[in-house]
């Protein structure tokens, strides 16, 4: 398994704090690898470490309530400051007040979870800031790549635009087995996450919500578009549950919603919003006859790796009510981009430059597609697909 050097860069500066460090996303994109990680490099000065891991049932079945947890680790802890590393805790029952509390015993606390309610609610506000929250998401192309070189598997930027980069996938070279895994996965989440955690009474008419929203990311939506969706294939579903379901989707992380930012209100407008799938695979296992949907799927790919850069990614509306897909802010500098198949065609070149027209020409202005001819001009940087998902920042350009 590669080093995820990104996330462990981050993570650095607080190992030694006393700062609870809380580690989510969604599963299977590599929380626990990044765990064991941090454990290896501090195992290499210190052998006061404790690591439990939750999904492990023999060690859920041990510590019922969070007492049993905390005295778990009082009688195995060494004298001196103890790394304690919980590996999915929301298992055990009130694990916020053993966190709370091994945090004030001289222990660096690393808690991983799959849920984002870990960073809301009481636990977070009893906290009041002691504490620091990283989001791991499935592997963006560089690191596939890396790992895919190790295993000997071929993997091309088509590839990745269709099955995404939830790793363990390229462990099976062949792709009945691929499928066979994403689906499980898929199910896994909206069945053992959302359906059964979030007692949801309907859980036909949730899968319906959860198929049509993860086959049309990239899109626009509202919640009363998607409540008349519903409605007109025969689910009797009101906007406010339509509203909560949505709310499951983000906090299991299988989708992020962009607001759409416009010049013209100069606010954000909250009531429509773009959704992006965590991983494009998502998408493509509800696809037949292998008609992938490779120019959505290249949109999600772009917001994926900017948000894995670290960049704030809104959706730009100009004065006009043209759409620039995305707008990506970070360290005072902003980037205004547009996604496309392919220009080639000068129709498509037309539409895609237009909605530069409005902008002023210090601008950034980047145009990326999966064209491996140049296509800039005088204040518009034109980039390949390829040579996009090889870089580290926007910075390089």
């Amino acid at each position: 398994m590669i080093i995820r050097e990104a996330y462990l860069r981050q993570i650095r500066p607080f190992y030694n704090s006393d700062l609870i460090k809380i580690i989510t996303g969604i599963r299977r994109c590599g929380k626990s690898i990044v765990l064991s990680q941090i454990r290896n490099e501090l195992s290499q000065k210190n052998d006061n470490i404790i690591f439990l891991n939750f999904e492990d049932k023999e060690t859920e079945s041990r510590f019922p309530t969070w007492k049993s947890l905390l005295d778990y680790v009082e009688k195995t802890r060494k004298e001196g400051l103890c790394y304690v590393f919980l590996d999915e805790i929301q298992a055990v029952d009130e694990w916020a007040e053993a966190v709370k509390t091994l945090r004030v015993r001289n222990c660096s606390v690393f808690i991983t979870g799959s849920n984002s309610k870990l960073l809301s609610g009481e636990f977070t506000d009893h906290l009041s800031g002691r504490y620091v929250s990283f989001r791991i998401y499935p592997f963006v192309y560089r690191e596939l790549k890396e790992y895919a070189a190790e295993l000997n598997y071929h993997l091309s930027t088509t590839d990745y635009l269709i099955w995404g980069g939830f790793p363990k996938r390229i462990e099976f070279q062949d792709s009945t087995a691929q499928k066979a895994y994403l689906r499980d996965l898929k199910e896994t989440i909206v069945f053992r996450d959302i359906i059964i955690r979030k007692r949801i009474n309907k859980p036909d008419e949730f899968r319906k919500l959860v198929d049509y929203v993860l086959i049309t990311n990239a899109r626009t939506f509202s919640v009363s578009s998607i409540t008349e969706y519903m409605c007109r294939n025969g689910s009797g579903v009101t906007d406010k549950t339509v509203k909560k379901w949505m709310d499951y989707l983000e906090e299991a992380y299988l989708i992020s919603h962009l607001s759409r930012y416009s010049t013209k209100a100069k606010r954000a407008l909250d009531y429509y919003y773009k959704v992006y799938d965590a991983d494009v695979a998502f998408n493509s296992l509800e696809v037949f006859d292998n008609r992938y949907d490779l120019s959505h799927n290249l949109e999600n790919i772009i917001f994926n790796e900017l948000t894995y850069m670290g960049f704030h990614v809104s959706v730009f509306i100009t004065g006009k009510g043209r759409e620039i897909d995305f707008i990506a802010e970070k360290d005072g500098k902003k980037y205004f981009i547009q996604v496309a198949l392919s220009v080639a065609e000068e129709k498509a070149w037309q539409r895609e430059m237009r909605a530069f027209e409005e902008l002023s020409q210090i601008d950034r202005k980047i145009l990326i597609t999966t064209d491996n001819i140049d296509y800039s001009t005088s204040n518009v940087m034109h980039i390949s697909l390829d040579r996009f998902l090889s870089l580290d920042s926007l910075a390089e350009i």
